[in-house]
């Protein structure tokens, strides 16, 4: 029998989590607040001595893409928990957007579906259009812009043939600046519309 071996001594921890023997040992680390898998290593215990704090010797069953590998809260094991950092999550009162930074299951009252427009709600289940009130926006727009195009019309005609007065020259810029104003109002992202005052 030889004197030598090349064996290496394996660490066996006994149930007041503290090793038995002297030996080496893989150990799993996680985060200490969010409890996430980090990183494995090896490590080396003396007889008697526990594990690195956030440390543990079973190994984890690595989980496919999509989902964050944790320890349960109880220490007793690992858990797969949804993982939707760095994706956008959206109010389903507000519509408001913000980027989720946590892992595990969205928020109540947060969804990862994009609303296509501000008219958009939330029906329980997906974003549902109010119609209504986009083509009663849309027609609203209609209405401002053939008036304002008809009084355009008008007074471009008396600057064309030098018959316009100052007060007609002032309120044909008037009734341009209101037509751009117009023309720039994005009825699919603005339910509560702003609308510009027409000139007099």
């Amino acid at each position: 029998m030889s004197n030598y071996s090349t064996d290496i001594e394996t660490a066996k921890l006994g149930e007041n989590g503290l090793s038995k023997n002297a030996g080496w040992i893989t150990v799993y680390h996680v985060h200490p607040v969010t409890r996430e898998y980090q990183s494995a290593s090896m490590e080396y215990l003396m007889l008697g001595v526990g594990l690195p704090a956030h440390s543990y010797p079973d190994e984890p069953e690595l989980p496919p893409a999509g989902l964050a590998l944790l320890r349960t809260f109880d220490s007793a094991g690992w858990e797969h928990v949804p993982d939707y950092r760095g994706k956008t999550a959206y109010n389903t009162e507000t519509r408001e957007a913000s980027l989720i930074t946590t892992l595990g299951e969205l928020t109540e009252g947060f969804t990862l579906l994009e609303p296509a427009t501000e008219f958009d709600a939330w029906d329980g289940e997906k974003w549902v259009t109010d119609t209504q009130a986009q083509q009663a926006a849309q027609q609203e727009l209609t209405s401002r812009l053939t008036v304002a195009n008809a009084r355009i019309q008008t007074l471009s005609d008396a600057v064309d043939l030098d018959m316009a007065t100052e007060e007609e020259q002032a309120a044909l810029t008037a009734w341009k600046t209101y037509r751009v104003l117009l023309n720039r109002i994005d009825i699919n992202t603005a339910p509560d519309i702003t609308w510009p005052e027409a000139p007099h």
